[in-house]
């Protein structure tokens, strides 16, 4: 892999790990694209969401570090959001390690992605329209988070596990499903990345770490796309969340559905031309 093409990687993962438009199948279709498919470059493609992880570290380190004081001191506040965390990790992290190798070899192709966009772009826009209608913005602030509520959001990542459902869009329609405003839901989605993707990416480096380092190119390509992934993701997280309180998920359900569109139609052409 060419540096170019990592840093094309890194900026792609860092613009849609957090947003509800999905990176895994962003990711696939740069990487059918870019020509790339073997197995070191889709182990980067989950590795280097390290770099997105590091970001929500690095944006959220002062709340984090009150998270950690106060589970220190026993701060009932603190100790719930952990808790909540904690509820909100386990269902897709036991889902992933079920389910993993049969999703990657039946999901994890165009059709599939296309209509995991097209079906989480109608979710979204539903959804928005139902709450504006009955005039429901939500609960908002993370005190709101009860176990019940976090459970809702953990059950509903387990979805993200279908290549194209957007772990974020996932997690963000789970919390206004639960009674949350889509700020503090997205909020939470942000902090739920740390264990989630940490964990996936660990998995997957100690799995196809030695690909990954073995193929020619393929530090300084983990290099660069990290590190690019991270300062693209931390301009997304100070930007996404004020987004939200003005324009809410439609507009990304819109995107969703045409690029969903646009793939199968691609996909349709090229077949026609084989």
């Amino acid at each position: 892999m060419s540096p170019l093409h990592a840093f094309l990687l890194g900026v792609l993962e860092g613009l849609t790990e957090f947003l509800p438009v999905s990176s895994t199948g962003h990711l696939f279709l740069l990487g059918l694209w870019l020509g790339h498919e073997d197995e070191a470059t889709k182990a980067l493609d989950i590795v280097m969401q390290l770099g997105a992880v590091i970001a929500v570290v690095v944006y959220y380190r002062a709340r984090l570090g009150s998270i950690v004081r106060g589970v220190v001191k026993r701060d009932p506040a603190s100790l719930r959001l952990l808790l909540a965390l904690l509820i909100g990790f386990f269902p897709a992290a036991l889902a992933g390690l079920a389910f993993h190798k049969r999703i990657k070899a039946t999901l994890m192709s165009a059709y599939p992605i296309a209509g995991a966009l097209i079906v989480g772009g109608i979710v979204m826009i539903a959804i928005e329209s139902y709450r504006s209608r009955r005039g429901e913005e939500g609960l908002n602030g993370l005190e709101h988070i009860t176990p019940k509520r976090a459970l809702i959001i953990g059950v509903s990542q387990c979805f993200s596990l279908w290549p194209g459902a957007s772990r974020s869009m996932s997690t963000i329609v789970g919390g206004q499903l639960s009674g949350l405003s889509t700020a503090t839901a997205a909020e939470f989605s942000f902090l739920l990345a740390i264990p989630t993707l940490g964990a996936a990416t660990v998995f997957d480096l100690i799995k196809h770490g030695h690909e990954i380092m073995a193929a020619p190119g393929g530090t300084i390509a983990l290099a660069i796309s990290m590190g690019v992934s991270f300062l693209v993701a931390l301009l997304v997280i100070a930007g996404f969340i004020s987004y939200l309180k003005r324009f809410g998920l439609a507009p990304f359900g819109w995107y969703r559905i045409v690029l969903g569109l646009l793939v199968i139609v691609l996909v349709l052409r090229s077949a026609s031309r084989a």
